[in-house]
């Protein structure tokens, strides 16, 4: 008789993780991008319905938002990009150097990640044969010498998550006639951010009805805060 396994679907690849952080930061992009369009969109609506105003600051956030993620993101990476060749640098020379101190440590890492001593000096010995470099690197240090942090990569990401989260509130503001535009770019944004805190719940395996609440909750006190700042400074003509 043949014994048949179940089907298993679960993704063991080495890059999940990093997947997972890419769409987490994909995901609070566009969040970040929403929330600030639609907060400035939103203030300037409460001091004026002129729709050439409100596309000139809409577009302005978009682009000052967008540029400043990207450069946020890439001066971030850089330097953990940076930090990482850096270590892995340091951990080649002490290889070269020190191969046997350096074969003591690792079997005491593996020791202490539940193996018995013998076991680890095994499996020490057996990763040092096939690649000492990358043992160290990703039982050592937890870097995969072959999966870098990319700076271009991350700002790329940044400036397209922060535009996409930033176009809706925008068009929400300028497209609908001027009696309808307010109340729909509050509900659209409202439904985008209740999907944005929905996505990130699901991506760390958390309930999503308290991330729906908390996302759409912010916004929401966001467009607030600036709607009755607009409308007191347009009532004050300034």
């Amino acid at each position: 008789m043949t014994l048949q396994t179940p089907e298993h679907d679960e993704a063991h690849g080495g890059g999940l993780g990093s997947r997972l952080n890419w769409l987490r930061a994909a995901v609070l992009g566009a969040n970040d991008g929403i929330v600030s369009t639609a907060g400035l969109v939103v203030g300037v609506a409460g001091a004026t319905q002129d729709r050439a105003t409100l596309l000139t600051a809409g577009l302005a956030g978009l682009l000052a938002g967008s540029m400043s993620m990207a450069a946020g993101e890439y001066v971030s990476v850089s330097t953990q990009r940076d930090s990482e060749k850096a270590a892995l640098a340091l951990e080649r020379r002490e290889l070269a150097t020190a191969p046997q101190a350096e074969l003591v440590e690792l079997t005491e890492l593996l020791e202490g990640k539940g193996l018995e001593r013998q076991l680890a000096r095994e499996v020490a010995e057996q990763l040092t044969e096939h690649d000492a470099l990358r043992a160290h690197a990703e039982v050592e240090l937890g870097i995969d010498p072959d999966e870098l942090t990319n700076p271009w990569h991350a700002a790329a990401a940044s400036f397209l998550a922060f535009t996409a989260g930033a176009l809706l509130p925008l068009l929400a503001i300028v497209l609908p006639p001027a009696a309808h535009r307010l109340w729909i770019t509050v509900v659209a944004v409202l439904v985008a951010l209740a999907v944005c805190g929905w996505s990130s719940a699901r991506l760390g395996a958390a309930p999503p009805g308290r991330a729906v609440l908390r996302n759409a909750g912010g916004g929401a006190l966001a467009m607030a805060v600036t709607y009755v700042a607009g409308t007191l400074l347009g009532a004050a003509g300034v």
